[in-house]
């Protein structure tokens, strides 16, 4: 299961008592613990909404039986109590993942109770928290234009399909950035968003866009590579200058290539690939300017 699972028991209210939601990525997370606000009214959050971040130190404001106490009392406002614990259950003793183990076997239906876990859950973790409903906050590549433009209807935008594919073309798959750049655009004053309506707004004041690094590296032009990465690299981190080169070439993949392109293409994302490990393991020094040079090497 993905993160649009997610999105749809969030557009159910959340109908099962208990869940355990895990991501890679603490962005996702955040981004959860927002969409399960948005479904308590403002008014009520006070009494009716309790968020425990157990990240930093248990203490006794925020002890498991402190969680499962608030749990188990009734709704201020009648209906059901939203309880969301933020945890890094590897960090909880064992005592305590125990506790919650018993809650979740029999959760109070007049609550909704909400783990979250920042890391991978497979292997021995599939056996415990068996009454929960498990689901995955992490999204593939192929579901981001989904959720842009749910994030856009957030904001009350409708955003076309050809300006989503702008926004990942200059932008990446970096779900942060994506984020900061429709927060500007829910301030352009229009509902139905088209290109035109952000082109200016997405570059901003840069000269260049990846759209213009990826031509330049398949026209082989060394010097424009170049000149045009000098002035990404000022607005834009290596790994989303990565992310959006992958995503520029997927995108060219898929409006058709001939029989004979198959190898050039294999060898892109095999350099693509190689160089986002390269910076993971600070393996290499400048790799996106080795991956510039070798891209433009290829023969394709």
């Amino acid at each position: 299961m993905s993160y649009r699972n997610f999105l749809s028991e969030i557009e159910k209210g959340l109908p099962a008592p208990a869940y355990l939601l895990y991501t890679a990525d603490p962005f996702f997370s955040r981004e959860a613990v927002e969409a399960i606000k948005k479904l308590v009214p403002e008014t009520e959050r006070d009494f009716n909404l309790h968020i425990f971040d157990l990240f930093a130190n248990v203490d006794e404001s925020a002890s498991i039986q402190k969680i499962v106490e608030t749990a188990n009392t009734v709704s201020f406002f009648g209906g059901r109590r939203f309880t969301v614990l933020i945890v890094n259950l590897q960090k909880l003793v064992k005592k305590d993942v125990e506790r919650l183990e018993f809650y979740t076997a029999n959760p109070s239906p007049q609550s909704v109770f909400v783990i979250l876990h920042i890391g991978s859950w497979k292997g021995a973790k599939r056996e415990k928290f068996q009454g929960v409903k498990l689901l995955s906050l992490d999204m593939r590549d192929s579901e981001i234009p989904f959720w842009i433009k749910q994030r856009a209807g957030y904001h009350g935008l409708v955003i076309s399909d050809e300006a989503v594919e702008y926004l990942l073309g200059v932008v990446g798959p970096d779900l942060g950035l994506l984020s900061a750049e429709i927060e500007k655009i829910s301030f352009i004053g229009k509902k139905k968003i088209a290109v035109d309506d952000i082109a200016d707004i997405i570059t901003g004041e840069r000269l260049y866009s990846v759209f213009d690094l990826t031509d330049a590296l398949r026209k082989k032009d060394a010097d424009r590579v170049f000149a045009v990465y000098k002035t990404l690299k000022e607005t834009t981190e290596g790994f989303s200058l990565i992310g959006a080169l992958n995503w520029q070439y997927a995108k060219l993949l898929r409006t058709g290539i001939s029989p004979g392109e198959n190898e050039y293409f294999l060898k892109i994302f095999e350099c693509l690939n190689r160089v986002d490990a390269d910076m993971k393991s600070s393996g290499r020094s400048y790799p996106v300017e080795y991956l510039l040079l070798t891209l433009l090497r290829l023969q394709g």
